[in-house]
């Protein structure tokens, strides 16, 4: 696998790994079935990469490491068995009913990628987060809540120190310190109460006040409180990312047009899906992703003594989930990277080889996130406002309450405070669902406030590793 190669400039891909809290809420087509699929198409075909020697920064969110570490195998393969089974072997007959030949042969064939997802997780004995687990470098907050949107230090704390005890706890008590900020939601009075909780590094989204393809997006930021701020490229980023990224390209699998059981058969072109032809498309914008990235790092070496570190953050899900052909997509980088002499490493040790400088006067200045407008309006615009109000009212009240919360209300704090609600709602993907979430988990909280008992615990395995004592420290 590529480590240092030609001149000193370096690639980082870093993985961010993360599913809301939906086992054992809902099911199709919301809920935990995301977390299913998800297991089938993203993680277990990462998994075998990974294990391949891959050198790719993994991180995971610990609400996401919750779900995995619960007694789920038997519910997932269950799914696999009868869901996927029946459902694809539906679609078929109709589409062959239909005279479409080529989409039922093409869902017959899509169907094997669960059989295999079946086996996979046999092999591994069910525990694909004790597989996953060497290669989980960074971790997040608790549930992914938007750092700055968080209206007490105390409520700060109670998600970055419940989160870091459950990496501690579940991944590696050798964590280097890196941390993935909730949606690149960042500003700079965070900066003391991370540093303070172990973490050394971040990544943040400063296109704006950098510039897009600007030389200094190659250069990660010394602060005084000792946290390092990497910034993401995204000039690279939105080769995949944009709106004419590689996904959108006519031969691969349309992710919009969908059967009766919402399945994919046919490819942008609107033509019926040639996986062969899809898999050959990937490999030759792998070819072109590493050529693009080795133009820029040339560029920067003429004018960084240290080469230049280019950070590609992606959503892991993206990758098979999303984008069906994104795994392997990712796999014929990795290969590039090698065969074009770019050096790809894991970003915890190129950062030793990067030194951080200070930013320049205003780059930090106010907040910032990776969000479509770069702001927190996705999660405290006009659509989300009353959300937004109500979940900070609420954390308000958990820490007026102090000891007379119990952990059962913590946890349904934590709960709410996820930013998958608001970002359900404002991008109008499952509004219903993530309302019914909010009003759930702030019954939910009330009722602990009110110091009822809470009957059968709704959440089983979210944030067993939370720290009770955060909301009490001065």
């Amino acid at each position: 696998m590529s480590g240092r190669a030609s001149g000193r400039g370096e690639l980082a891909i870093v993985l961010h790994t993360h599913m809301p809290y939906v086992e054992g809420f809902g099911t199709w087509p919301f809920g935990e079935e995301w977390l299913w699929e998800a297991m089938a198409v993203s993680y277990l075909p990462l998994l075998d990469l990974l294990q391949a020697g891959a050198p790719l920064t993994v991180s995971m969110t610990p609400v996401l490491a919750d779900q995995l570490a619960a007694p789920i195998g038997e519910r997932f393969e269950d799914f696999l068995r009868g869901v996927r089974r029946d459902t694809h072997a539906a679609d078929a007959a109709d589409l062959r009913a239909e005279g479409e030949e080529a989409l039922a042969v093409e869902i017959e064939r899509a169907a094997g990628d669960y059989e295999w997802a079946l086996a996979r997780f046999g092999s591994i004995d069910g525990d694909l987060l004790g597989a996953l687990a060497p290669f989980l470098a960074w971790t997040s907050s608790a549930t992914h809540a938007v750092l700055p949107l968080l209206a007490t230090e105390a409520g700060l704390r109670l998600q970055v120190q419940s989160g870091l005890r459950a990496h501690r706890a579940r991944i590696s008590e050798d964590w280097r310190g890196g941390f993935w900020l909730p949606e690149c939601a960042h500003a700079t009075w965070l900066h003391e109460t991370l540093a303070d909780a172990g973490v050394h590094a971040t990544c943040i989204e400063l296109t704006d006040r950098l510039g897009l393809g600007s030389i200094a997006q190659l250069t990660p930021i010394a602060t005084e409180s000792g946290l390092t701020l990497v910034p993401l490229d995204r000039a690279t980023i939105d080769l995949v990312w944009g709106g004419r990224g590689y996904p959108s390209r006519p031969a691969y699998r349309d992710t919009h047009r969908r059967t009766r059981n919402w399945y994919h058969a046919w490819a942008n072109s609107g033509e019926a899906y040639d996986h062969e032809a899809a898999l050959a498309a990937a490999r030759d914008d792998a070819r072109d992703f590493v050529a693009r990235v080795r133009a820029r790092l040339l560029a920067a070496e003429r004018e960084l003594p240290d080469g230049g570190l280019l950070v590609c953050g992606l959503d892991t899900e993206l990758l098979g989930h999303w984008w069906y052909e994104g795994v392997a997509w990712l796999g014929a980088v990795v290969e590039e990277a090698e065969r074009q002499e770019v050096a790809l490493t894991h970003l915890d040790d190129a950062l030793a080889r990067h030194p951080g400088r200070p930013a320049a006067a205003g780059v930090l200045d106010g907040v910032c996130s990776w969000g479509s407008d770069r702001t927190l309006s996705t999660w405290d615009g006009p659509a989300v406002a009353e959300l937004a109000w109500a979940i900070r009212g609420a954390e308000l009240e958990a820490v007026a309450a102090g000891r007379r919360l119990d952990r059962a209300g913590m946890r349904q704090l934590l709960a709410l405070q996820s930013s998958d609600w608001a970002f359900l709602v404002s991008r109008d993907l499952a509004a219903a669902y993530g309302r019914e979430r909010v009003e759930a988990h702030l019954a939910g909280l009330r009722a602990s406030l009110r110091e009822e008992s809470p009957g059968e615990e709704p959440l089983r395995e979210l944030a067993r590793h939370v720290d009770t004592a955060a909301l009490l420290a001065p």
